[in-house]
């Protein structure tokens, strides 16, 4: 008898444990979009023509008042995107910008 009931009691508390479902991080390849997007968009926003895009390879190039702009998109080894923006010459004509950039791509992305 105390078998059988020591067993009854085993089932109710197994039947009565909720399986919980992990939380899910957003996919890399939208978390991906939305970086490149950001991205683009924040160069457009401050000014910057767009000369070429390579999304595969996750960099955007364009120009502002003789400055020449990258951006350049990564996913990393853990699944989160790295946006770095870079400059290629003097920023004389413009020695704010990037900060513009990162502030505009930031508040794209939600940072």
């Amino acid at each position: 008898m105390k078998n059988f009931i020591f067993i009854i009691l085993s089932v109710v508390l197994l039947a009565s444990c909720a399986a919980r479902t992990p939380a899910v991080a957003p996919q890399a390849a939208s978390t991906y979009d939305q970086s490149w997007s950001a991205a683009v968009d924040a160069l457009r926003v401050q000014g910057v023509r767009i000369t070429s895009q390579d999304r595969e390879a996750g960099i955007v190039e364009g120009v502002s008042k003789g400055i020449t702009i990258s951006a350049n998109i990564k996913t990393q080894a853990d699944g989160s995107v790295r946006a770095q923006f870079n400059t290629i010459g003097t920023t004389n004509s413009d020695p704010g910008l990037i900060r513009r950039i990162t502030k505009s791509y930031n508040s794209r992305v939600g940072q």
